[in-house]
């Protein structure tokens, strides 16, 4: 029975049938004593309790827990609104959870006992393994828990679609074609993209160029099943992941469905991967689903005994969702302490930053709730959700890993986003971004992200403060995106974060800091990127401040302003062990205080003409010095300055890098 099964047939007056006079006698009796219980009963108790091992019809107490969290939040209902109501849920695992809060629920606490550790899965355990071969497995996969209704809210899909598997807690890689690496396909797009202000593509693209690819006749197998199959087209800074109406082999032509959400071949990427494919399983750990037999097949890893494994599939697209209203928003609900795991995900093509899939937790028109010490793990989608109807949310000393899609996507107004661990998203959608949305005065402070394949923190908007994130190892797969990007930001500040190691792959390169398109008024100071060789990047934003930032380069370095204008940089260190390169130096109106080093003597600066640059260098602005800031081991991480340094003469203070990452207690 689902969670939501449980919560429905719960409720005492439906279950009452009324056939005589002394029927109604019995049931009017029974109503009393129900009333009676929720009377008294409830407003006694401190808290509703929830256990694995729970009985739904007992008091919820500690010692006679309830056994769902639908139960739960359906008693909680029934207390009176100026009391404070809390449910508790006990350690342990808690199966098929997809509950809803409405503006009801305002004011409801969830929370761990303490010390325990439960585990919301949106799915269930898989069993009736049988051999398959001489090395894999495969289950049945019976029907799905869901009811129309769950379908109806967006809280599930309509039948099976597993895009996730996890063992014993761990999420298994799919079959993939090719076994690493991608193929190259032979569509092309040659129209010309006029940006994103300019509004998007010279001529829009046709269906036909949205659903056709074609690739080189003999890369795909030719008894390809195209019931299983899905297919990731890379674009330069996100991707579709869709699925295959039709193949034909000998033409080398995937008709594709739904449709892309840029054609193949747009920006001169032409590269894809099929999933979920028999031939795509070439190693232990892999899995695919196969629809045509309604089953999972799994390739053990060795020593591993799957029928004393847990093995678990996704039947929810969501776990919790607080669901307001305009004008009536979700209120000071705080969930602190729990587990969430186990999601799937429709076959969409999700967009920039793949931002059309769901959270395992997703909010919208909500006030002042508090989502504290959680751990989302293990997702197709992304960890948390929330629109921009969300107002002064919290989210802290949380932990987001092993995502599908994106980790903490969190806007609106008034957003605090502050200690949380943002780490290993982008499994299956590399547009993923660790913490996205922005919105107006939001704060985005002291988290750690890392092992991200596109940006960090992408939080543009209005009076936003980005400060004191520790972040490296992103932009490992996608292009035209950094540690921390903002696009039409306005009077944004980006201050004292460490951005490092971040390798530029190609495309429209990598940075540790880009202002995008419309931003301005911005301010970019005390930050420290570490071996990125565009450590600033600026594309069509205008009159912004860069300051006192310290940016140390292994190799080439560049700085870039195309079709940027009015800014102001100022008391900045730049130091390469390579050249120097800043382009579009005609963009920067005030050179002042700034220190440069390169460690081969080529410091060069040319003046940018829309995206074209000068083949003239330009002389050094006044306002540049050339020469050792003398920092006294800055690969092992001490910014000071030795004696003599010319940074005491400009009067630079040496960078605070410990300053980023978690607050320490």
């Amino acid at each position: 029975m689902t969670e939501e099964h449980a919560a429905d047939s719960l409720n005492p007056i439906d279950t009452f049938t009324l056939k005589s006079g002394r029927s109604m006698l019995k049931c009017a009796r029974r109503v009393a004593v129900a009333v009676v219980t929720l009377s008294f009963s409830f407003p006694a108790l401190a808290a509703i309790y929830v256990a694995p091992g729970g009985n739904d019809d007992s008091a919820g107490t500690r010692e006679q827990p309830l056994a769902t969290l639908s139960k739960a939040v359906i008693s909680a209902r029934s207390l009176p609104a100026d009391q404070p109501r809390r449910i508790i849920l006990r350690g342990g695992s808690y199966w098929n959870v997809a509950v809803v809060l409405g503006p009801q629920d305002s004011g409801l606490t969830l929370e761990a006992a303490a010390g325990e550790t439960p585990v919301l899965h949106g799915g269930q355990r898989l069993t009736g393994w049988v051999k398959e071969g001489d090395a894999w497995v495969a289950a049945p996969l019976p029907d799905l828990p869901v009811t129309e209704a769950e379908v109806a809210a967006g809280l599930a899909l309509p039948q099976w679609e597993v895009r996730l598997l996890l063992v014993n807690g761990q999420s298994r890689p799919r079959a993939r074609f090719p076994e690493s690496g991608e193929l190259p396909h032979l569509s092309s797009f040659d129209v010309s993209w006029m940006s994103t202000t300019g509004g998007g593509w010279q001529r829009k693209p046709t269906i036909e160029e949205l659903t056709t690819l074609r690739y080189r006749s003999g890369d795909l197998p030719a008894d390809l099943e195209v019931r299983d199959a899905e297919i990731t087209v890379y674009h330069m800074w996100d991707e579709s992941c869709v699925g295959i109406a039709s193949h034909e082999p000998d033409h080398g032509l995937l008709e594709l469905a739904p449709a892309t959400g840029h054609p193949p071949g747009a920006f001169g990427v032409r590269k894809f991967v099929v999933w979920n494919v028999r031939a795509g399983l070439t190693q232990p750990g892999q899995w695919y689903h196969d629809r045509v037999r309604n089953r999972i097949v799994y390739w053990p890893l060795p020593g591993e005994r799957i029928n004393q494994a847990e093995v678990v599939v996704p039947t929810r697209r969501t776990v919790l969702r607080l669901a307001g209203l305009p004008g009536q928003p979700v209120r000071q609900v705080t969930l602190r302490g729990l587990t969430l795991t186990a999601t799937t995900a429709p076959l969409i093509a999700g967009g920039f930053a793949a931002a059309a899939f769901d959270g395992a937790i997703s909010l919208s028109h909500t006030e002042d709730c508090v989502l504290d010490t959680l751990t989302v793990q293990g997702v197709a989608g992304h960890g948390i959700d929330a629109g921009r109807s969300c107002v002064r949310m919290r989210v802290s000393r949380s932990e987001i890993t092993d995502c599908g899609a994106g980790g903490i996507y969190v806007g609106g107004t008034g957003a605090v986003i502050s200690d949380n661990h943002v780490h290993g998203i982008g499994r299956a959608y590399p547009s993923a971004i660790g913490i996205y949305r922005g919105g107006r005065d939001g704060v985005v402070r002291h988290n750690e992200i890392h092992d991200v394949p596109y940006s960090a923190i992408n939080y543009g908007g209005t009076g936003n403060v980005v400060e004191y994130n520790l972040i490296y190892d992103c932009m490992k797969v996608l292009h035209d995106g950094a540690a921390i990007y903002l696009f039409a930001a306005r009077d944004c500040v980006l201050r004292g974060n460490v951005a490092r190691d971040i390798v530029d792959t190609g495309g429209y390169g990598a940075s540790a800091y880009y202002l995008d398109e419309r931003s301005t008024g911005c301010v970019v100071e005390r930050n420290l990127a570490l071996r990125v060789a565009r450590p600033l990047h600026n594309h069509m934003a205008t009159n912004n401040v860069i300051r006192d930032n310290v940016f140390l380069v292994e190799g080439d370095a560049k700085l870039t302003f195309p079709r940027s204008e009015d800014f102001t940089m100022t008391r900045n260190i730049l130091y390469a062990t390579g050249s120097i390169r800043v382009e579009g130096m005609n963009a920067v109106t005030n050179w002042a205080g700034n220190l440069f080093f390169s460690g081969t003597g080529r410091i060069e600066g040319v003046r940018m003409k829309q995206y074209a640059t000068a083949d003239r260098a330009e002389p050094l602005p006044e306002g540049i010095l050339a020469a050792d800031p003398l920092f006294r081991d800055w690969r092992q991480g001490d910014y000071r300055f030795r004696e003599g340094s010319p940074a005491h003469r400009l009067d630079l203070r040496p960078i605070e890098a410990n300053r980023a990452g978690p607050s320490r207690p």
